[in-house]
């Protein structure tokens, strides 16, 4: 480990340790919620007046063979892994994960840990359901589909739900983890699951852009106000605080 490496982790932990966590993140959370809700109203308004129409098309035939546009840029093995990481967003999957670590939790006493995954899944659920009832815009048309597609389109179920789910275990695990190298980790692991599923919808021609990106700013908004209302719950004193410090070391 070099020097210079050394200073810049001595730095990021003496600022880390020395800010205020119980004020700091619900403002985060908050500007983060904020920020998310303006990109998905923004989106949304495009999406209505048909404004995001060329660029959705311009991006997803950027993906695609200009000879056949049915065939997904890269060789077969590309959309076959495309269709795996896809897989990752599916309900079943979110579902199985979260039901694994929900008894998990409750397993080692950590019932207000297993609540927050618990809202965040089926309240993400139930808002996914209510804004697609709501845009009602058609699947894309421009190419052929890389998989099977049963729901309307906007916003992304797949990139929604595992920003929601993923961010939510992400925080979980920060939240009992001592070092930060762990919380940088558990977090960046999240954020990467949640952005390669989301690209594989449009890859795969099953979502436009504007679709994953609006399911994204959904996903990352849910999870946030799921963990601010843990917080909430946390300072009345009706769950258990985290059971590791601040100023564990990196």
């Amino acid at each position: 480990m070099t020097d210079r490496w050394v200073k810049l982790r001595d730095t990021a932990h003496r600022l880390y340790a020395k800010t205020p966590e119980v004020e700091a993140i619900p403002v985060m959370l908050i500007a983060l919620i904020a920020a998310g809700i303006w990109v998905f109203i923004e989106i949304a308004d495009e999406v209505i007046e048909g404004e995001s129409r060329a660029f959705d098309e311009w991006l997803m035939l950027s993906l695609r063979s200009p000879d056949d546009h049915a065939n997904p840029l890269g060789p077969a093995w590309l959309e076959e892994t495309a269709r795996d990481i896809t897989a990752f967003g599916s309900t079943f999957a979110l579902i199985f994960i979260s039901l694994v670590v929900f008894f998990w939790l409750l397993m080692t006493k950590r019932p207000h840990a297993a609540l927050l995954l618990s809202i965040a899944l089926i309240g993400g659920t139930l808002l996914n359901n209510g804004l697609k009832f709501l845009f009602d815009r058609p699947r894309p048309d421009l190419v052929a589909h890389g998989t099977e597609v049963f729901t309307l389109s906007f916003p992304s179920s797949h990139a929604m739900m595992s920003a929601t789910v993923y961010l939510t275990l992400g925080v979980m695990v920060m939240r009992y983890s001592s070092a930060l190298r762990l919380k940088i980790y558990a977090m960046s692991v999240a954020i990467l699951l949640a952005v390669l599923v989301g690209v594989s919808r449009v890859y795969l021609g099953v979502h436009w852009p504007t679709d994953v990106v609006a399911g994204w700013a959904v996903g990352a908004v849910w999870a946030s106000a799921c963990w601010l209302f843990i917080l909430w719950l946390q300072r009345r004193g009706q769950v258990e605080k985290s059971p590791v410090t601040k100023n564990s070391p990196v």
